[in-house]
């Protein structure tokens, strides 16, 4: 058994507070052999203070927090692990293109939000990491397969922040999860951005080992902006007039490693790249499930209650002549 809060341990003198404290105030008599002795008030007394003493005790256990130690189970199940690193800068916010129709765009923010949101959750066996970014990378969540914890991640990395786009921090601690957990089998960097900053040569080739050493997918959904060139264009720039966005995807084609690219213009074609993806990353894996200790501060909760009960039928006690 451990403890999450020890210190509250501290208080346990407190339960001794019934043997030193009186239990009624004294009362004279002019002879005191006229008084016969009451054994049964004092074994009644005594157990007063013994349950009092106890149910003290027991306050400042459930106050300590007691759990058993946690499980570890060792599962198999058809996944990966993946991380997510998603674009939080502020055209996030911005809606899609749209069509000719007329009707207003969904908010890239939010259909990426929504459709992430169905993909985590149609996939229970994954392990899953979120990283945002925008001027910086933004801590999320380390590769986990707690849900609750992965979707605040998200929502978190899906809210908008400043007009700035670094990839590359975003990749960097991104790819900082994945050396803090066991290698499952199958590992993939899912990159979700409507831009594509910069990357120094410096980057470019410690992004480039550390991929290659740790062996991984990527994906990159590419969500374009008005007037962004497709990815895909065959078109020929010059050399120092090459979009940002056409150099990352020809940065990541050269690495030699499984990379898939997709581009977005609406939450239709998003839902697409994200079933893709689904479909393509779904290999046998092991993993490591943590089962958290019983929660044992309920079960002193309870004999609390039912002491303190004891205590009040026992004051409550008469006798009858």
């Amino acid at each position: 058994m451990a403890f999450l809060t020890p210190w509250a341990l501290l208080l346990l003198p407190l339960a001794l507070l019934p043997f030193w404290l009186k239990g009624h105030q004294g009362k004279v008599y002019t002879w005191l052999e006229m008084m016969p002795e009451d054994k049964l008030s004092n074994r009644l007394n005594l157990a007063i203070k013994v349950v009092t003493a106890l149910l003290l005790a027991c306050i400042v256990i459930a106050l300590a927090n007691p759990r058993g130690h946690d499980e570890k189970v060792q599962r198999t199940g058809k996944g990966a692990q993946t991380v997510m690193v998603i674009d939080r800068s502020v055209s996030m916010d911005h809606p899609f293109t749209g069509d000719n129709s007329g009707n207003v765009a969904e908010i890239k923010s939010v259909a990426a939000r929504r459709i992430i949101t169905q993909f985590i959750d149609s996939r229970p066996n994954d392990m899953m990491g979120v990283v945002g970014f925008t001027n910086s990378a933004l801590y999320g969540v380390k590769i986990t397969t707690n849900r609750d914890a992965i979707h605040s991640a998200i929502v978190a990395a899906t809210s908008p922040s400043l007009n700035q786009t670094n990839i590359g921090a975003g990749l960097t601690e991104g790819l900082g999860l994945f050396d803090k957990i066991e290698n499952s089998g199958s590992r993939a960097i899912i990159l979700l951005s409507d831009g594509a900053g910069k990357l120094s040569p410096r980057v470019k080739f410690l992004l480039s080992q550390r991929l290659k050493e740790r062996k991984l997918s990527i994906y990159w959904i590419m969500l374009r902006e008005p007037g962004e060139p497709s990815i895909f264009t065959k078109e020929v720039y010059e050399e120092d007039r090459v979009p940002n966005s056409i150099v990352l995807h020809k940065y990541f084609q050269s690495l030699g490693l499984k990379y898939n690219a997709y581009e977005a213009e609406d939450a239709e074609s998003l839902q697409s790249a994200i079933r893709d993806i689904d479909s393509r990353e779904k290999k046998t894996i092991k993993y490591t499930e943590t089962i958290a200790g019983y929660d044992y501060s309920r079960v002193f909760i309870i004999i609390t209650l039912i002491l303190g009960l004891l205590i009040l039928t026992i004051k409550n006690l008469k006798i009858h002549d």
